[in-house]
């Protein structure tokens, strides 16, 4: 005989109305690791219900479900929302939070501001090119 009708055959045998006894102790099983099993085991279904009959249901109506899952606007009173509240928060704190809710990634970063160049002068003169004209190319 199978495990299963045995188990069948003594779930038939209990008392109703006492309930399960707990999984240790029910008749054919010894040790944990078959009262394990007995609590993962599926519970079987209760016989004389069945799930496949309309009693008791409610006929939706098709027109009031779709306007209940209809998208709505809430733009006009996010609006009102947000025009309502004109309290500005302090720089320094604004920037203190966007620091702490930053990532530590290297994408997560804003980018490095460069420093600006100044833009490099010359070192001689004007009159220093003039010597130089002269020295070199020999005009007076």
């Amino acid at each position: 005989m199978s495990a299963s009708l045995l188990r069948r055959g003594l779930e038939l045998l209990e008392v109703p109305g006492l309930g399960k006894a707990p999984p240790g102790l029910q008749r054919g099983r010894n040790g944990l690791r078959a009262a394990g099993a007995a609590r993962r085991r599926k519970k079987a279904p209760e016989p004389g219900r069945n799930g496949a009959t309309v009693k008791g249901r409610v006929v939706k109506s098709a027109i009031e479900e779709y306007h209940k899952k209809k998208a709505v606007n809430h733009l006009r009173e996010n609006l009102q929302y947000m025009l309502k509240g004109r309290l500005v928060a302090n720089r320094a704190v604004t920037e203190k939070v966007l620091a702490q809710n930053r990532g530590r990634k290297a994408k997560d970063q804003p980018p490095k501001k460069a420093a600006k160049k100044k833009p490099e002068g010359t070192v001689f003169t004007e009159e220093d090119f003039r010597k130089f004209e002269r020295e070199y190319f020999g005009i007076p």
